[in-house]
């Protein structure tokens, strides 16, 4: 199997890349699987302090393989590969480790959820992002867990309905990161909150961590939130959306003329 989610620890940080430029870092069945094991290690291994979620590539993740998911379908699949993409945000959610998420690029979708999982997100200003699961069918259901409770309500109605793009100031104006950076800056602050992190003391960053998590228990969502995601990209409008994306054309819903 290639390796498609690499590990380095240096310093009390463990940076977890996802590296499968090649499909824009998409959330197939293999890259959730080794995302899972890379912070299982680093929550096990006790001289990490904190965990930073990078990425190669122009694209930080474009959200669920599509083409994993339509041939999956088509086969008779009742779980789309990206099924287990619920375990990966409660992963990062839960764990008892700091995470910071460093966005680089465009990220969609599922993306979005991996950020919104993340205690500190931080984005290039120049990054897009979008919730573009209407436009083929399909609901941002997972995500949900961990995005609506960063994003202001307004926002989170606009975004959710229209599908539409957005940068990454507006990213941290309403919430989904917590601040973005020009480009050339963004290892910087990276390292800065990093930095910070490590002066924690490892018992009481983990107890911050269940205080800002206090009411707040997705691990209870996300198995309903998967059964209805699971739903929607079997409907027919998901398998026609997701047919007509690897296409290149509009839905058939889409007005004509």
């Amino acid at each position: 199997m290639p390796e498609l989610v690499r590990s380095q620890k240096a310093h009390g940080i463990a940076t977890i890349t996802l590296d499968s430029p090649d499909n824009r870092n998409a959330l197939s069945s293999a890259l959730i699987e080794q995302l899972l094991a890379a912070l299982g290690a680093a929550e096990d291994d006790a001289e990490v302090r904190a965990i930073v979620l990078s990425h190669t590539g122009r694209v930080f993740c474009s959200g669920a393989d599509l083409k994993e998911t339509a041939a999956a379908l088509a086969n008779g699949a009742t779980t789309p590969p990206a099924g287990r993409l619920g375990e990966a945000l409660a992963a990062i959610w839960n764990s008892g480790k700091p995470v910071v998420a460093r966005v680089a690029g465009p990220a969609r979708a599922g993306g979005l959820g991996l950020i919104a999982a993340a205690d500190i997100a931080l984005c290039a200003a120049d990054a897009t992002f979008a919730f573009s699961e209407v436009r083929i069918g399909v609901i941002p259901a997972v995500i949900s867990a961990t995005v609506l409770p960063r994003l202001a309500p307004r926002a989170a109605a606009e975004l959710y309905l229209t599908g539409e793009t957005f940068d990454g100031p507006r990213a941290a104006e309403i919430g989904l990161v917590t601040a973005a950076v020009p480009a050339d800056d963004l290892d910087a602050a990276v390292t800065r909150y990093t930095d910070a992190l490590v002066r924690g003391a490892p018992g009481a960053l983990a107890g911050a961590k269940q205080l800002l998590r206090r009411g707040c228990d997705i691990g209870a969502e996300i198995e309903a939130l998967t059964a209805l995601s699971i739903r929607y990209f079997g409907s027919p409008e998901g398998l026609e959306g997701v047919r007509a994306f690897r296409e290149k054309r509009d839905a058939n819903w889409v007005p004509q003329g």
